[in-house]
């Protein structure tokens, strides 16, 4: 397998589920020879951190919550004190905390607290990692920045999922404007936006919706990962501002009962 990523480092947020998208991307980018920095809310991105690489060389682990400034900024710092430069950001926390679950509820149906809190993990979270990064990226002239946002929001949605889909969207957004201000930087942002993607948190009813994809079946995390590492690589300098949908076909077709 080609090294493409030989001599970059790369952090990878809400990697901490072994079945995740977060997790299936730093798999990917260490084989492709990334050195790796991997975060998650608990200490479950230990074992992930084990799992890729026993001799603890080219992962690192971080615990912290990213809705917190001083994390964000911490890790960051940590990757910079240990590697010396951050090449790549993937931006895949969000929806769910481990043991904060979210129940999807009508608009009428949510507090504020509900609305405040899915913005905060979907779209600040991203917002307090690229931020952090951008002065890094821009100093070395150089830098890769992709969001896993969703198909839910940016370009359909589904009943409960008004606070999510305006946080994916937003990300999306945000995204845009941030590709302008670094284009003269060496500084690439966009995103990939996942279908139906079977993961440990897919509800049964999600199962099922896979099925009804043109392609019969839901996606997997490592399909996804592939698209971000197209993204985050060397070759992709001159895509910015962009959101490539991973979703088997789905938002074609008119019909899905058939």
């Amino acid at each position: 397998m080609e090294q493409i990523f030989e001599g970059q480092t790369a952090i990878v947020t809400g990697a901490g589920s072994p079945a995740g998208i977060g997790f299936a991307v730093a798999r990917a980018l260490l084989a492709l020879g990334a050195n790796v920095a991997i975060t998650s809310t608990t200490d479950r991105i230990l074992d992930r951190a084990r799992e890729l690489d026993a001799s603890g060389k080219n992962v690192v682990a971080i615990v912290a919550d990213l809705t917190k400034e001083e994390d964000a900024s911490r890790i960051v710092n940590t990757v910079l004190q240990q590697s010396g430069r951050v090449d790549v950001l993937v931006n895949n926390a969000g929806m769910a905390q481990t043991g904060r679950p979210i129940e999807g509820m009508t608009l009428q149906a949510s507090s504020y607290a509900d609305w405040q809190r899915q913005i905060e993990i979907t779209l600040h979270t991203a917002f307090l990692m690229t931020r952090v990064v951008l002065p890094v990226m821009t100093k070395r002239k150089y830098g890769r920045i992709v969001n896993v946002s969703s198909v839910t929001g940016p370009l359909v949605s589904n009943r409960g999922s008004a606070a999510y889909g305006a946080a994916k969207a937003a990300m999306d957004g945000m995204m845009r404007a941030v590709a302008l201000e670094t284009a003269l930087d060496g500084i690439t942002i966009n995103g990939v936006a996942p279908g139906w993607i079977a993961t440990a948190s897919s509800t049964e009813s999600e199962r099922l919706a896979g099925l009804h994809t043109p392609m019969r079946r839901a996606g997997t995390p490592a399909e996804v990962a592939a698209a971000v590492c197209f993204l985050a690589s060397p070759s992709a300098s001159y895509i910015t501002g962009q959101s490539l949908v991973a979703d088997g076909g789905n938002i074609l077709q008119e019909n899905k009962s058939i």
